[in-house]
């Protein structure tokens, strides 16, 4: 993934607080289970772990924090460093193989830094939507809102996109893949790589805690539907 404007994504980012409180509801609402769920996390250099020693990446930490959580489940990082939506549309059907049950798309960063048209990413993740109803596999759609430098007219566009796709499919949503580090102060030498694009070991253990009660929610909802 290349650069993004990271004033601009952390403008956004407060929106997804909302969500957060009703997954981490049906989490604990949720009865134990018995057999792990496996997850597939379909994304870029973001959800690769770019930069990072492979226990600090978003996968390994996000597997940990379920883990903590007492929630069986395997994490297969399906994230590839430079991946568009295009390439993840490309990607989807293979990697959907028969023991994944549910799956994490977070993918969009590389087509804002093309500045590759919004319909463009709409069709290409309404691909991959449509991958996962045709085998059954249940999806968090996480988005990453589109900075200001693009235009009203672009931003407005991108943005709609992740909602749009979400309410069309009935498939989880959220809204900002940045949402844990919404509020906190010195973010960019706090929780950024040297670079100022992707997070170190602290901002994506901020960004799992943030996504966590969402994951949860996607792999009770798997399980439900396997029974």
């Amino acid at each position: 993934m290349g650069r993004l404007c990271l004033r601009d994504t952390l403008g956004y980012i407060g929106a997804g607080w909302r969500g957060k409180a009703a997954a981490g509801f049906l989490f604990l609402a949720s009865p134990a289970w018995a057999e792990p769920v496996t997850v597939l996390a379909l994304g870029d250099s973001l959800t690769q772990g770019y930069g990072l020693i492979e226990a600090e990446g978003f996968v390994p930490q996000l597997s940990a924090w379920l883990e903590a959580a007492g929630i069986p489940a395997v994490v297969i990082n399906g994230g590839v460093s430079g991946q568009t939506t295009a390439g993840g549309a490309a990607q989807v059907a293979w990697s959907l193989t028969p023991e994944v049950d549910a799956m994490i798309v977070a993918l969009g960063g590389n087509d804002l830094l093309r500045g590759i048209a919004p319909e463009v990413a709409r069709t290409n993740l309404k691909r991959i939507m449509q991958e996962a109803r045709a085998q059954d596999v249940e999806v968090l759609l996480v988005g990453l809102p589109a900075p200001s430098n693009y235009g009203a007219a672009y931003k407005a566009e991108f943005d709609a996109i992740y909602p749009d796709l979400a309410a069309e499919y009935g498939t989880a949503l959220a809204p900002d893949f940045f949402i844990g580090l919404a509020g906190e102060e010195d973010v960019r030498a706090r929780f950024f790589q040297p670079d100022g694009i992707h997070p170190n070991a602290a901002g994506v253990t901020r960004i799992v805690e943030a996504l966590g009660p969402e994951v949860a929610a996607l792999i009770a909802a798997a399980q439900m539907d396997a029974q």
